[in-house]
Order: structure tokens, then C-alpha cells, then sequence
């Protein structure tokens, strides 16, 4: 009886493990002297994205856009209009959107002891500064410009969003559909329609 409760135990960490590793972490910055309330209209850029792949000679940024480009314009736009906003096709937008998908490797690692206060100068360290854990993990992230409109190399960036999650290789589509449609909402959210406060 101990033995599966023990084993119980353990799925439920690791199932919260998995939950909160594959959990979108959200940031966005705003211009301040943008006014917000008065964008009503958007449009994708000429070439709405760019992927990019900084882990290994096997990357295929390509096979990735072709999957991912589609997806993220749909699910930006959808929420961009339940906030009030109007894709445009023709004419000129109040905003262009690009976006950028990163896929890099991150690491973390841990060392005997670095959490205990730091070791006064006449004494010694309690332990060898050896790595005692180290993770490995592929980080993707979603980076979404809000940019006033012009020329290429004079366009104005008004609002930047970045969600970032751990990914794998192993994921099916479904999972990485599922992410980008809940990073796109959480992006959106953080979209503002007032003036920022400076």
C-alpha cells in the first residue's frame, strides 16, 4: 500500500512538472506615446514571419514556418478582432504585424550549495562548486511586432509581445497547434487599446 502511494505520488509531481515546464511565460512592452485607442485596423507585413533555428545542423526552419506561419497569422488575427481591431487586405493599416519564431537551446544548472549565503573572506566554501544538476531543454518562443507603417528600414515598432515555451521534437502537431493557438491568445491579451501611461 505504501509502495503505490509512493508511485502515486510521483506521477502527480511529475505530471505537475510537465504541466509547469510546458506553461507560456508572456511579456510585452508597449510605446508610451502611442495612442492606442485610435489603431482600429491591422494587416500582416509582406512577409508576415521569419523562423529561426539556433540548435543544430539538422534544423529545418522551413518545414517549421510552413507549419507555423498559417497558424499563428489565423489565431493573432482571430483575437486581434475580438478586441475590436479590423484585418485589411487593401489600403494602408494603422499597424503592420511581423512576427518572429525563435527555437534555441536553454540550460540550467545547479551547483552544491549555491543557495547558502556566501562564504565570508578568512573562511572556506562548505562545499566544492561542482554542478549537481543540469537540464537541457528547447526553448521556442513567439515575438510579435505591432509596427507603424512605411518603408522596410524606417518602420516604427510601437508594441513588441514575446511568449516562450519549452518545446520537443517529440510533440505532435495537435500539441504544437494547441501552443501557438494559447500563445497568440495570451499575446493579444497583453495588446492594449488605451493610451499607456508614462
Amino acid at each position: 500500500m505504501r509502495h503505490m502511494v509512493a508511485t502515486l505520488c510521483c506521477i502527480a509531481v511529475a505530471a505537475v512538472a510537465a504541466v509547469d515546464a510546458a506553461k507560456i511565460k508572456v511579456k510585452a512592452a508597449p510605446d508610451p506615446n502611442v495612442d492606442f485607442a485610435a489603431i482600429k485596423t491591422f494587416a500582416w507585413d509582406d512577409e508576415p514571419g521569419r523562423v529561426i533555428m539556433a540548435r543544430s545542423k539538422f534544423d529545418d526552419p522551413e518545414a517549421l514556418k510552413t507549419f507555423a506561419d498559417p497558424r499563428i497569422r489565423k489565431y493573432v488575427a482571430e483575437e486581434l478582432v475580438k478586441k475590436g481591431k479590423t484585418l485589411v487586405t487593401s489600403g494602408l493599416p494603422d499597424i503592420q504585424l511581423h512576427y518572429y519564431v525563435l527555437v534555441t537551446i536553454n540550460t540550467n544548472s545547479q551547483y552544491m550549495g549555491q543557495f547558502l549565503p556566501s562564504t565570508p573572506y578568512w573562511g572556506l566554501p562548505p562545499f566544492d562548486a561542482g554542478t549537481t544538476a543540469l537540464e537541457v531543454v528547447t526553448k521556442g518562443s513567439l515575438v510579435l511586432d505591432a509596427m507603424l507603417p512605411g518603408k522596410p528600414d524606417q518602420r516604427q515598432v510601437i508594441w513588441r509581445g514575446i511568449a516562450q515555451s519549452t518545446v520537443e521534437d517529440t510533440d505532435k502537431d495537435a500539441v504544437r497547434d494547441k501552443r501557438l493557438r494559447e500563445a497568440a491568445q495570451e499575446l493579444i491579451k497583453k495588446f492594449p487599446l488605451t493610451k499607456q501611461n508614462k
